[in-house]
């Protein structure tokens, strides 16, 4: 719903804004303008005039691709700030006067350059990270070499050694045999060196193992920190491995396992020179590597934090475009004339600023042709539009969820505003409970120019956006909680003393014989005695069950009444005569007449039994009241009332069917003329008609349409008044249970005389206040309140068939949309 501004009149919820249907003709040069200002006034909604053509085939396809194509560079630019944790700047940097052109120009340019930065960090990072390894595997592998010459090294030595202590006979030919052996026979071992992760590196050993049918050696040294893979990115653990070998044909095998593995193969030298040599070389390309790294990420970052600055602009520019051009689209395109013809409905106090709009646009464009405004009239029923502010619309939503009003049929939300959270307050009676819910809203209130511009989750972003329902909630239930006298389920003597006492002093009898007025009745609300009294859950049980009944009949009669003022402003003396009055006397011969004897009841303080006086009213309606009577000339009164009720159902049934037929009989012989929206059901006809040309009129459809309605307003009648009776059952509930968390669980803590045990109760019970009574119970009322607003009281006369007024507005582009 769209808010009222300043220069509009004043804000009228009842009706609907009259409306109007309103043919555009704006010259081509100045159309992209014309609609651009209509955007930012936000009060024209456009029809469209192309809905035979696919969206190909409109004239502003190939603009809409482009800006769709715009919009995925900025979401590419976005997804990068979000990868560096850049977040766009909200500052206003305003570009003076920025071009589609030059923004289109600009925006592929940082593609680009984005594009080829994150290409070459990419290919740096990866040779990087392919050193690391390779520094890893030559420190590791360089390690096992030189413990395996220094112990072969040693190990000759001993031979050596040992030999020399113990020479023999055969000695000298043996050293002779072994010294002058030919070279070219002695085995020479090949190796490969790599990294391969370490939970694979357990069948990594096991397929080599059995590839070469164990003609291998393994050797593998555990790296501690995580390593950075080169191909996919992420942190692995891995292991250092060599694997020595024997010919070409096992080599083969083993490089064709490492693929096959993911692991990466280093070259390796088993000169111990050459490989400080190599260590060495491998440090200094790492130092320069990260330095180019380092450079460029700086510089992205620079970049991106520029883009940031500019980005929200840049993005609502072109969803602005987008959504004009879509508008674009809806318009019919005149070759002959080289203009743009659109229709669509506006308000009819708008009318002045559209054409202030239309002219500016005229001005700023150079156009030599000024746009043409002009009212069409139409049949057609118009879309519905109320003007509301912060306060209304969280009410107007209540409504708008059940249904969106008829043109300018009554609007419940001008009395939901006060009977929602009254019935709401009815069942949360307790102002202890209301100010906590008062002092709670009120945060929402204080901060809410703060929290409405950021992002909320879905619960509290509902909360929020009901801040002001809520409040009104709080506020009547702190009055109805007054009326409990309820304080977390304590009463308290706030209005002045109890009209109750005791018969002695020491009150030792009180729960036993009773109490006895000592002074006048307690000013206002429940009087405080009668809590924790024997007779206190009789007496609010009755209290609030005939409460519950008289408000329940109270606003369906409303909802009749409002239905009266439809069928007037509408004209339509059917639904007078032959809906309502019948409507009225029924409710109120049956209903009507129980409020009445509820409150004769409470004024005289008769016994009598109400559900025999209304069950013998219709099985017995001769027989003598006895000591049920509590006025004089009840019983004529009530056999007036049977007949009335009796005489309503036909009158609800047979005359409007055929006054109906009737009329559609006198229009279309030309005898009558008045309009065809004038009534509900000629609406309906019209619209008919329109579909599907002149049909007869179906007098058994109207007829079945007006028994269902019938029989639905008298059964309805009865179950909506027993459903008003949830308004005593949720007071109680929430009563009783307010009174179980104080009595047994604070007093009975406060009884241990044990400040732990305290605490703890103290704990619980605000958690059990806070949880059940103030969350649960706030939205089981809430919920119950909603359901006697939908179904008991704008059944009565609201249709809820009308559409949404959905102007061409910029506000109502969302930062979700593409």
């Amino acid at each position: 719903m769209v808010d009222g501004g300043g220069c509009c009149p004043t804000m009228d919820l009842l009706r609907s804004e009259p409306m109007q249907l309103v043919q555009l003709i704006i010259p081509l040069e100045s159309a992209h303008r014309t609609v651009s200002y209509l955007g930012d006034l936000g009060l024209f909604q456009f029809k469209d005039l192309n809905v035979e053509k696919s969206p190909f085939q409109r004239t502003y396809a190939t603009q809409i691709k482009r800006c769709g194509e715009m919009a995925r560079k900025l979401r590419f630019l976005k997804e990068q700030m979000t990868k560096a944790g850049i977040t766009p700047s909200t500052r206003t940097t305003m570009c003076q006067n920025i071009n589609l052109d030059e923004l289109e120009v600009k925006l592929g340019e940082l593609e680009a350059d984005l594009a080829e930065m994150n290409t070459n960090t990419e290919k740096l990072q990866r040779s990087y990270n392919e050193l690391l390894e390779y520094k890893l595997v030559l420190q590791k592998a360089g390690e096992f070499f030189h413990s395996a010459q220094n112990s072969a090294t040693a190990q000759q030595k001993e031979l050596e050694e040992h030999m020399h202590s113990e020479r023999s006979i055969d000695s000298p030919l043996l050293l002779e045999q072994e010294a002058f052996a030919d070279p070219s026979k002695q085995v020479k071992l090949g190796f490969v060196s790599g990294l391969v992760a370490r939970e694979k590196s357990m069948a990594f050993e096991r397929f080599l193992f059995r590839a070469t049918r164990g003609n291998v050696f393994l050797k593998q040294v555990v790296v501690k920190n995580p390593v950075t893979d080169p191909l996919s990115g992420s942190e692995v653990e891995k292991n250092v491995f060599v694997i020595f070998y024997s010919g070409e044909r096992t080599k083969n095998k083993i490089l064709k396992i490492c693929d096959a593995f993911g692991a990466n193969r280093y070259p390796f030298t088993d000169d111990i020179g050459r490989q400080f040599e190599m260590i060495t070389e491998v440090s200094g390309k790492l130092s320069e590597l990260k330095t180019t790294v380092d450079i460029g990420q700086l510089h992205r970052a620079n970049l991106l934090q520029t883009i940031g600055y500019e980005f929200d602009q840049w993005n609502l520019l072109v969803k602005q475009e987008k959504f004009i051009f879509h508008t674009l689209n809806m318009l019919s395109f005149d070759v002959t004339k080289k203009c743009l013809v659109g229709e669509g409905w506006c308000p009819v106090y708008a009318t002045s600023q559209i054409q202030n709009a239309l002219h500016r646009a005229t001005l700023d464009g150079n156009s030599q042709v000024g746009a043409i405004f002009q009212v069409l009239h139409t049949t057609e029923l118009p879309p519905t539009y109320f003007r509301t502010n912060k306060f209304t619309s969280a009410f107007q939503e209540i409504v708008d969820a059940y249904g969106i009003a008829k043109y300018q049929e009554v609007n419940p939300a001008v009395f939901t505003v006060v009977t929602f959270p009254f019935l709401f307050a009815v069942m949360f009676g307790d102002w202890g409970h209301g100010i906590c819910l008062f002092l709670a809203t009120l945060y929402f209130i204080l901060q809410e120019r703060k929290l409405s511009g950021q992002k909320l989750g879905d619960i509290m972003e509902m909360t929020f956006g009901g801040r002001y329902i809520i409040m009104m909630m709080a506020l009547f239930s702190i009055y109805t909680g007054f009326i409990y006298n309820e304080f977390f389920s304590v009463p308290f003597e706030i209005f002045g003393q109890s009209a109750y006492g005791c018969h002695d002093p020491s009150c030792r009898d009180a729960t036993i014989t009773g109490l006895i007025k000592v002074r006048d009745a307690y000013p206002f609300g429940v009087d405080p005695k009668w809590h924790g009294s024997r007779s206190e859950l009789p007496f609010l049980n009755s209290l609030k069950m005939k409460m519950s009944i008289l408000l329940g009949v109270a606003q369906m009669n409303l909802g009749i009444i409002l239905s009266y003022f439809n069928a007037k402003f509408f004209q339509n003396n059917v639904n007078v005569w032959h809906q309502f009055v019948p409507q009225i006397i029924f409710l109120n011969s049956l209903f009507g007449y129980l409020s009445l004897l509820i409150i004769v009841k409470w004024c005289t303080g008769s016994q009598a039994d109400l559900y025999h006086v209304m069950i013998y009213m219709f099985l017995s309606p001769t027989d003598d009241l006895g000591e049920n009577q509590l006025f004089p000339g009840q019983k004529y009164l009530q056999l007036l009332f049977v007949s009335l009720a009796l005489v309503a159902v036909p009158w609800m049934l047979f005359p409007k069917p055929f006054l109906l037929k009737k009329q559609h009989e006198e229009r279309h012989r030309g005898q009558l003329y008045a309009m065809l929206e004038s009534t509900d059901d000629s609406f309906e006809l019209e619209t008919h008609d329109h579909s599907h040309g002149h049909e007869e009129f179906d007098f058994s459809e109207v007829f079945v349409h007006q028994l269902i309605h019938t029989i639905e307003f008298v059964l309805g009648a009865v179950s909506n008044t027993a459903s008003y009776l949830r308004l005593w059952a949720l007071s109680l509930a929430h009563s009783e249970l307010s009174s179980v968390f104080y009595d047994k669980v604070l007093l009975l803590a406060m009884g241990y005389n044990n400040l732990i045990i305290l605490i703890i109760g103290i704990v619980v019970f605000i958690f059990a206040t806070v949880g059940v009574l103030l969350v649960m119970e706030t939205l089981s009322a809430f919920l119950h309140a909603l359901r006697l607003h939908w179904v008991e009281f704008q059944n009565k006369f609201y249709e809820g068939d009308g559409y949404k007024f959905s102007p061409f507005s910029f506000c109502l582009i969302s930062e979700d949309d593409d």
